[in-house]
């Protein structure tokens, strides 16, 4: 007899198009390319515009055959379904030379120039840690990636609402040609997130440029601001408050040793800031600014300072001592801190009273992450007064410095520790500590 029934298939068949998007959204290029010969349902999900909202590009130096086809892949697929693309992101890997750098200005010249003519969806451009300043970037590769940049910039400016060019480099003047690209079409800017840090070469001083004024009033609804210190100043901040204070809501500063940063900023300016942007948090990342008549300068008591990290990178300096900025500065934020990092080489003075004193003086403190030369009977004193809610801590990360290579006396007294607050620990806290040999 003869059997007309229809071949069974595959629970695959059968799969809802939302899974099956779902499926494939998790696929790399290769994988997803592949997939889409199956079926006709499976190359309809493959063209899916949901598949292609995020894409990243990464330009390898010395790259590999299966790096060098990874790039191929993604500049083919960019622009087959450019009209998808929502969120951007370029990244150069180990750039080396100059013929790297012009291979780069010449490809994104034409990645930019086709999503300039097809994509009308872009909200988010990241492009971090171009370097502009390296000599493998001749001036007139430079100039043109430059000039290519600010035009695309300009020609997304109505949508873009995320731009990242964090690490550069620029001068002052391509800088504010950049920014200026976003408000070039309305002169005004409602872009809502910049991060600008490390955006300008180093040893500029960015805060008495009236051009940078200049270009900063454009931006008319900032939510998030990430700047480095040597842009602060105070026509800045009336301009942020003028501009942007009904939107604001974060400004992440990174003070950097080798910026600039010993301008007078008056705590009235960021008085006033702070009254007419009731939302705003401030975020402080200092690297190798140590001395505490430098930090005084800039840590003023009007600031509403939610999180600060000190990191000395290792170097340690006899001119600097952490003590009175433990005990006379950082207390004035007890009533708003919430996170802090201390990164610190600090071998030539004590510091267990002090940083315990200050962690119970802020009652907001959330999250504390500590690299130093402690006692390991300070964690106990911190945990016992954990247990005791004197503190309200949920995170603590702790790298114990130690001179001694040997650090078995130390590691069986935190396992003690642990041990006795275990309940706490497993129940309450993301809790993380260990020994670090500093010889």
């Amino acid at each position: 007899m003869e059997d007309d029934s229809e071949p069974e298939q595959s629970s695959w068949a059968h799969l809802p198009d939302v899974c099956l998007r779902r499926v494939f959204h998790w696929l790399d290029d290769r994988d997803r390319s592949q997939a889409a010969l199956v079926c006709k349902k499976w190359n309809w999900a493959m063209h899916s515009g949901s598949l292609w909202r995020s894409r990243t590009i990464t330009f390898y130096g010395r790259p590999s055959r299966k790096q060098t086809l990874e790039l191929q892949n993604a500049l083919w697929y960019v622009k087959k379904f450019a009209k998808y693309l929502e969120h951007l992101e370029i990244k150069l890997s180990n750039p080396y030379n100059t013929a790297f750098t012009q291979k780069v200005q010449v490809t994104m010249r034409d990645v930019l120039s086709h999503l300039s003519k097809c994509n009308s969806r872009l909200v988010s451009l990241s492009m971090k840690y171009l370097e502009l300043d390296r000599l493998i970037w001749k001036n007139v590769v430079r100039a043109q990636f430059i000039k290519n940049l600010a035009t695309f910039l300009k020609r997304m400016s109505k949508r873009l609402d995320y731009l990242n060019l964090k690490g550069a480099r620029v001068t002052l003047e391509e800088g504010c040609e950049l920014l200026n690209s976003l408000s070039c079409l309305t002169n005004q800017s409602f872009i809502s997130e910049i991060n600008i840090e490390d955006f300008f070469s180093r040893h500029l001083l960015v805060y008495s440029s009236t051009l940078f004024h200049q270009t900063m009033s454009k931006f008319h609804s900032l939510v998030t601001l990430t700047f480095n210190y040597n842009c602060i100043s105070d026509e800045l901040l009336d301009i942020l408050r003028e501009h942007s204070a009904h939107s604001l809501c974060t400004l992440n500063i990174k003070c950097h040793n080798h910026d600039p940063h010993g301008q007078v900023v008056w705590g009235m300016s960021w008085a006033n800031l702070a009254k007419s942007a009731p939302k705003l948090n401030v975020n402080f990342f200092f690297e190798r600014v140590m001395k505490h008549d430098h930090l005084a300068r800039i840590l003023l008591v009007e600031i509403p300072v939610r999180s600060i990290s000190l990191r000395s990178c290792y170097f340690s300096d006899p001119d600097w001592t952490m003590k009175p900025t433990l005990t006379n500065l950082l207390p004035a934020y007890g009533h708003v801190l919430q996170e802090l990092t201390l990164e610190l080489n600090n071998d030539h003075e004590l510091l267990d009273d002090e940083l315990l004193q200050l962690i119970l003086s802020c009652k907001r403190l959330l999250f504390l992450k500590v690299w130093a030369f402690l006692n390991v009977t300070f964690m106990e004193r911190l945990l016992q007064n954990r247990a005791e809610r004197k503190c309200i801590l949920t995170t603590i990360k702790v790298r114990i410095y130690t001179a001694r290579q040997d650090t078995s006396e130390e590691d069986r007294l935190l396992c003690d520790i642990y041990r006795k607050f275990r309940h706490l620990i497993d129940s309450e806290l993301n809790y993380f500590v260990i020994t670090y040999p500093m010889v």
